[in-house]
């Protein structure tokens, strides 16, 4: 690799809810720390502050020291912009910013005031300045930010149910739409940040949880103006299984790369998802008590070189019943089973990635 080529690393959900949780990255960390800039999006509050909002149930409760795990295995930035942020009030989200800032981990996509939220991140490393933004579109109701409250910059968007066939009891159409308003400020922030930086990459928590394949239509709305506008790379997360990868216009989306550290709830029993979506405990994985989908998880790996980017790939990683991840060598046949169900992701949905093996990792054209 050339010495002056940039490593970003990139995956989804990360929280590491655990006393000691610096053994749920043990078999990932020679890989993390690999990355010229790592990347995550951060689950829910690091601060046991606060109380839990009347609308969430149960709320976790992850103490602010616990960034030392995250510290360890060096990230450098992480998108706060999801649907958890604000599930403690504003006490423990501001404790949140507080303990991520005292690491020199940035923090994107929220904060203090909508101008905090929208604010860009940018690094630069070998000479090239990479900038990151961030959004969510699956927020509860207050958790956005406006000019003098704390949140996230919103994406949001609404959802129509047509009936396409005139036979009762069958299944509609689901339409949705990005809110226009939303979409337009994130564009304007965009074009903002474009002549600033080199590579522009947009963080994404939007999307359909649990369900397999299934991307949602306002994705692509907002995916496409992300694009259009000026960004590079779209990194999506929140659905918690794998998501098809697209390339549009010679930009890759990726609409979820699942979790990387998420135990379960300390002490919960049942499963993290609701009854509606049908997920079954398994007794042989009680620290993760996500779908099996989820088990199946990924790294993306950018190369930047040359102040563009020269490569996109992913590693397959799967998570044990120790909620822990671990990079698949080629060898292993779970890395196989990685690229299978992508290759599904892609082709249920229609997606134009083609996915390639090279080594351990599968790259993406």
């Amino acid at each position: 690799m050339n010495e002056n080529t940039v490593t970003i690393l990139a995956h989804g959900d990360v929280l590491p809810d655990r006393p000691s949780p610096e053994y749920l990255f043990e078999l990932v960390l020679p890989t993390l720390k690999q990355a010229d800039i790592l990347f995550g999006q951060l689950e829910a509050p690091l601060s046991d502050k606060g109380e839990p909002q009347l609308h969430m149930a149960p709320v976790r409760k992850v103490p602010a020291d616990r960034v030392s795990a995250l510290a360890a295995a060096g990230y450098d930035i992480l998108s706060l912009a999801g649907n958890h942020h604000l599930d403690r009030g504003e006490a423990a989200f501001f404790e949140t910013l507080d303990v991520l800032a005292k690491n020199k981990i940035a923090a994107v996509g929220a904060g203090k005031n909508i101008e905090e939220a929208r604010k860009p991140v940018i690094f630069e490393r070998k000479g090239i300045k990479i900038g990151f933004l961030a959004y969510c579109s699956v927020l509860p109701k207050g958790y956005d930010a406006k000019p003098d409250k704390s949140g996230c910059a919103p994406l949001r968007a609404t959802t129509f149910y047509e009936q396409i066939d005139w036979q009762p009891g069958t299944p509609p159409r689901i339409v949705t739409q990005a809110d226009k308003n939303d979409m337009a400020a994130m564009v304007e922030d965009i074009k903002k940040l474009r002549p600033q930086v080199d590579i522009l990459f947009v963080s994404m928590h939007w999307g359909v949880h649990y369900v397999p394949g299934v991307i949602a239509m306002y994705q692509k709305e907002a995916g496409y103006a992300a694009l259009d506008a000026g960004a590079d790379l779209i990194l999506g997360h929140h659905a918690h299984i794998l998501k098809g990868i697209e390339v549009y216009k010679g930009k890759v989306i990726f609409y979820s790369m699942c979790n990387l550290v998420m135990p379960n709830v300390p002490g919960r029993k049942g499963s993290m998802g609701h009854s509606h979506y049908n997920i079954k405990d398994d007794p042989e994985y009680p620290d993760y008590t996500f779908p099996v989908d989820s088990r199946k998880t990924m790294i993306a790996k950018i190369l930047v070189s040359g102040k563009k980017i020269e490569r996109v790939s992913f590693l397959p990683v799967w998570i044990n019943k120790h909620a822990q991840p671990e990079v698949l060598p080629r060898s292993d046949k779970r890395s196989d089973e990685v690229l299978s169900y992508m290759e599904w992701c892609c082709q249920s949905q229609g997606l134009n990635a083609k996915l390639t093996r090279d080594g351990d990792e599968i790259v993406v054209t």
